[in-house]
């Protein structure tokens, strides 16, 4: 694949790393609200969706009904290290031999006999692989700030740290 998007996911990965070491193991079932994923199905969502996005790229296409996406609750803050660290070596394995013709190749999603979208695989990587991934990990620092654990440095600088000073 483009070398920019293993560079890119190589860097996110640093900065994900720190959010994730900072997540309590004790607060793991804490939630915001009743709708919301608990601190710890949040972040281990955050820890596996390179490797799990990756695994549906390298399928033509994927029935959303035949799965619960609901995360499981991990037992502790080294259980989502450790995915983390599996999920980034099997994103970087994808990504690293996906040609560019297979890149460009239509992915199609279904929920059962319905499309709900068909693009091109390079799409939903950026799409659902990295912006998602991004999504969750800043509701992810939301969850930590509301616990009062310091937030580290994502983009520049953050209330609790300043990598300027």
């Amino acid at each position: 694949m483009n070398v920019p998007m293993v560079d890119e996911l190589r860097q996110e990965a640093g900065t994900t790393r720190r959010v994730l070491e900072r997540v309590p193991g004790d607060k793991l079932s804490w939630r915001p609200h009743p709708k919301s994923m608990t601190l710890g199905q949040l972040a281990i969502h955050v820890a596996n969706i390179p490797g799990a996005i990756c695994g549906l790229a390298a399928l033509d296409g994927f029935d959303a009904s035949t799965v619960d996406f609901t995360p499981p609750q991990p037992a502790s803050r080294d259980e989502v290290l450790t995915a983390f660290d599996a999920s980034l070596k099997n994103a970087e394995a994808y990504l690293s031999g996906l040609s560019p013709e297979l890149a460009m190749k239509p992915w199609r999603m279904t929920a059962g006999p319905r499309e709900l979208m068909t693009i091109p695989r390079v799409a939903l990587l950026r799409s659902v692989l990295l912006n998602h991934w991004y999504h969750h990990r800043g509701q992810l620092t939301v969850y930590l700030r509301m616990l009062d654990i310091p937030i580290p440095v994502i983009y520049g600088r953050s209330a609790d740290e300043n990598p300027f000073a």
